[in-house]
C-alpha cells in the first residue's frame, strides 16, 4: 500500500469528492494537478498571497451529506515553493486522527476530520466578501441553486425593484456576481452611477474575484475616479481592486494613467493594484513605474509588497531585475539602500 505523504495523496486515496478554490489573491477554482505539482516541489505557487498558498478545500467523504470546507494556507519559501514540515505535520494528525485507514469513510470519521481545523496552525478565517463568493462558486459549480439573497440582490441592482438597500445581503451580490452573464453586466453597469456607496464597495469586493466586460470596466473606471477627486478614497480603491477583472488594455489604460500622477499614488491605491490587479502589472513599462511610486509613497512597506510580488512566478523575474537595475539615486534606489542598513 503506497503511503500517504500528502494532502492530494490524501484525497486521492480517501475517494474523496474535491473542489479546491484559491483564496490568495482571487476566489477561483484551483486545479487539482496544480495542488499535486505544488506538494511534489515541481512548480511554485502561482497564487501566493503574504508568503502562503491559501486555499479552500470543499470536499464529501464516503457516507457524509453535507461536505466539508478547510481553509489552509500552506507555508512558501522564497522562492515560492512549498514549505513541507507544517504541511507534514498536518498530514500526520489526519492520519493519527484515521487511524491511518482512509477507506470508507462514514459521518464519524467526517467530524473527526473537521475537528482537525479547530486547532490547527495551517487554519485561517477568510474575509467575509472571500467567504461569500466562495459559496456562491462552490454552489454553481456543484449545480446547486444560489441562495435566497439572489433575486432581491439582481433585483435591486438592475433597478426593478426599489428596496432599502440595507436589506442586501453581502451573499446576495456575491451570487449575483458569480452568475453575472452579459445582459446583467450591461444592467449593473447603466446603474453603477446611481448605487449608494456602500452598495457599490460591497458589490466591488465581489466583482474583483470575477472577470468584467469593458462596459462595466468602464464604468468602474467613471465611478472610481469621480471618488478620487471627491476624496472617497475607500470607494476610489474598490473600484480599483474591482478593475483587476477587466481586460488588461481597460484596466492597463487606468492603472498608466494613475502611475502618471504621483499625487494619486497612495499607499491604499498601490496595494488595490498589487492585491488584485497585479497581472496587469506584467508589462515592461508599467511594473517598474508601479514600484518607483510604490517606492516614493511615504507610509508604503516597500519590502513587504515588493517581495510579495516577487514570489508570484510569472513577475517573479522582470520585478527583480527592475530591482537589480535600479540607479542608486533613484527612489527604488533609496529604498534598496535603506533596506541594506
Amino acid at each position: 500500500m503506497q503511503p500517504i505523504n500528502s494532502l492530494h495523496d490524501f484525497f486521492q486515496r480517501s475517494g474523496a469528492e474535491v473542489r479546491l478554490y484559491h483564496l490568495g489573491r482571487r476566489v477561483e477554482p484551483c486545479p487539482l494537478d496544480t495542488l499535486a505539482a505544488f506538494e511534489a516541489g515541481e512548480q511554485a505557487w502561482p497564487a501566493p498571497w503574504q508568503g502562503a498558498a491559501r486555499l479552500a478545500m470543499v470536499f464529501r467523504l464516503g457516507e457524509m451529506d453535507d461536505p466539508l470546507i478547510w481553509f489552509l494556507a500552506l507555508p512558501l519559501d522564497e522562492q515560492g515553493h512549498l514549505n513541507p514540515a507544517p504541511r507534514d505535520a498536518f498530514v500526520q494528525r489526519l492520519l493519527e486522527t484515521l487511524g491511518r485507514s482512509v477507506q470508507g469513510l462514514g459521518r464519524a470519521e467526517g467530524e473527526r476530520i473537521d475537528n482537525l481545523m479547530k486547532d490547527n496552525p495551517l487554519a485561517f478565517t477568510p474575509s467575509l466578501p472571500f467567504r461569500a463568493v466562495l459559496h456562491a462558486r462552490a454552489s454553481r459549480d456543484a449545480g446547486l441553486p444560489a441562495s435566497e439573497h439572489l433575486e432581491p440582490a439582481e433585483a435591486y441592482l438592475t433597478g426593478q425593484q426599489t428596496i432599502d438597500w440595507r436589506a442586501l445581503g453581502l451573499q446576495g451580490l456575491a451570487d449575483a456576481v458569480v452568475r453575472l452573464d452579459a445582459a446583467m453586466s450591461q444592467a449593473v453597469a447603466a446603474r453603477l452611477d446611481a448605487l449608494p456607496g456602500e452598495v457599490l464597495t460591497s458589490l466591488c469586493y465581489c466583482l474583483e474575484h470575477v472577470a468584467i466586460d469593458d462596459a462595466l470596466a468602464g464604468a468602474l473606471r467613471h465611478r472610481g475616479e469621480a471618488a478620487g477627486a471627491s476624496g472617497d478614497i475607500e470607494t476610489f480603491c474598490a473600484c480599483v481592486r474591482a478593475m483587476g477583472g477587466a481586460s488588461t488594455a481597460q484596466a492597463g489604460a487606468w492603472f498608466d494613467a494613475l502611475l502618471d500622477d504621483p499625487d494619486a499614488c497612495g499607499p491604499d491605491l498601490l496595494a488595490a493594484m498589487a492585491g488584485r490587479g497585479w497581472h496587469h502589472l506584467e508589462d515592461a513599462e508599467r511594473l517598474p513605474r508601479f514600484l518607483t511610486r510604490l517606492a516614493e509613497a511615504p507610509g508604503t512597506d516597500f519590502k513587504a509588497v515588493a517581495r510579495d510580488l516577487a514570489l508570484i512566478p510569472r513577475l517573479r523575474l522582470p520585478l527583480l531585475m527592475t530591482l537589480r537595475e535600479a540607479e542608486a539615486d533613484s527612489a527604488i534606489g533609496r529604498r534598496l539602500a535603506d533596506l541594506s542598513r
